[in-house]
């Protein structure tokens, strides 16, 4: 009923729109602004999209993209987008499958639909030179942000990227730990990790330096780590070690009965939640020889964006 009672009517007025846009307007300066580094994606983003809205942060570029936003806008948007036919429903736990059916119809069958159009969302063309930003920020040390081009969630190689991930920095046997946060003296952190996103997104390497480390010798070691990657497979118990860390995660993603919900939508948002069963068939079906492929794709220089943070300090 709750959901339903949003869905069809949102309480919306003026005054409730002007308190929300000082929250969001202070979460912006909180997360973005005032914290350390709070503006990375910011900065990589704008940077390595050029015609596909991922160049555009969720929260806005600046705050007064928030400051601006009129109510009509807001309601405009609420009742395209929050209608029945552009939801996903998930019901868990011990049913009576009749009674539930009867009231989700009740409470969301006579709920207008939204006039949604066909998706124009524009593709990203292929990135052919390197991009670099400098930034001098307050923050409390060096860093490097390099981010790479991979494909969307539905393409059969982002779980390749997702173990590559994994096999320089899924732990403390990983590559990065070993050779140079443990290797050398120069990083205080170091990792690698995927976007996630639904379109095409990132993979990012991120780097925090030591005081006194040299960014341009760092920016090398971390290079050199990339090109190991490209130049042979990698071996099969080190693609084993991490192809098991993720399997565990999917499965014990299934034992919490909210987790298992919110999984289920996710597939059912993809457009097919038989897809929630090839997990780990998919997972287990990586070859070394997939993780150099996609390397040598991923790790080319034309395909980077980096983000360099000078600190001032």
């Amino acid at each position: 009923w709750l959901e339903s009672d949003r869905m069809m009517q949102l309480n919306f007025s003026q005054e409730i729109l002007d308190v929300q846009k000082k929250v969001v307007v202070e979460e912006f300066k909180e997360t973005c602004i005032n914290q350390p580094y709070g503006d990375m994606w910011h900065e990589l983003s704008g940077m390595a999209y050029t015609d596909h809205p991922y160049r555009w942060p969720t929260i806005g570029l600046v705050p007064e993209h928030i400051e601006i936003a009129e109510l009509e806008e807001v309601k405009t948007f609420f009742y395209k987008h929050y209608r029945p036919n552009n939801a996903v429903l998930i019901v868990a736990g011990k049913l009576d499958i009749p009674w539930t059916k009867e009231i989700i119809e009740k409470w969301f069958g006579e709920i207008p639909t939204g006039e949604l159009s066909a998706s124009d969302i524009p593709a990203e063309p292929q990135q052919d030179s390197f991009r670099h930003k400098v930034l001098k920020r307050n923050v409390p040390s060096d860093a490097i942000y390099m981010g790479f081009h991979m494909p969307d969630r539905l393409h059969k190689d982002f779980i390749v990227y997702d173990l590559l991930s994994d096999v320089l920095s899924g732990g403390r046997s990983a590559r990065l730990y070993q050779n140079l946060l443990k290797g050398t003296k120069l990083f205080s952190s170091v990792n690698a990790y995927i976007s996630g996103s639904l379109d095409p997104g990132l993979f990012v390497v991120e780097a925090k330096l030591l005081d006194e480390a040299d960014i341009d010798h760092a920016r090398t070691l971390i290079w050199t780590e990339l090109q190991k990657m490209m130049e042979e497979p990698i071996m099969e118990k080190e693609l084993q070690k991490v192809k098991n860390s993720l399997i565990s995660g999917v499965l014990f993603s299934e034992v919490n009965i909210t987790n298992k919900a919110i999984n289920l939508a996710f597939y059912e948002m993809l457009g097919d939640v038989s897809l929630i069963n090839n997990q780990v068939a998919e997972i287990e079906s990586v070859t070394t020889e997939d993780i150099l492929r996609v390397a040598r794709e991923a790790f080319r220089k034309e395909n980077c964006s980096e983000v360099v943070y000078n600190s001032l300090a």
